[in-house]
């Protein structure tokens, strides 16, 4: 296996089903418009063209939080404090399917991008990969 990084700003949501379970968690491009509760949205294997699937979330979730905008001239919101995010954390843990924490053959649980970002990806990877000649 092969370890890529996914270059360009981006923004992480969870989305949960019907059950209360996270279904999976998205990543979309920076630019791209949140997605909503009740409204389908393509999630895309990153580098598996084939391995894709239509969720209807009935709970969406923003992970990534900046708390360093990376300019002074923006505020900067204060970390909480590190029992708060272990309790999150632990939070996390307990909202995931049975199946996917089991010690033994877990369920591995999907982490997808957007269709706009997977196209976004491959247009990187196919211009930037040397093509082969032949003689």
């Amino acid at each position: 296996m092969f370890q890529v990084s996914i270059p360009c700003k981006k923004r992480c949501f969870r989305l949960y089903g019907k059950e209360g379970y996270p279904l999976v968690d998205i990543m979309i491009r920076e630019s791209e418009p949140s997605p909503k509760a009740g409204e389908r949205i393509l999630c895309r294997h990153p580098f598996l063209e084939s391995k894709r699937a239509y969720v209807v979330p009935q709970h969406v979730e923003e992970l990534l939080h900046c708390y360093w905008p990376g300019s002074s001239d923006k505020p900067r919101a204060e970390l909480p404090p590190l029992l708060k995010i272990r309790s999150r954390c632990m939070q996390q843990l307990e909202k995931l399917r049975p199946d996917h924490i089991r010690r033994l053959n877990p369920t591995p649980y999907k982490v997808s991008v957007s269709a706009k970002l997977y196209e976004f990806i491959h247009y990187l990877w196919l211009n930037e990969a040397p093509v082969g000649e032949l003689q």
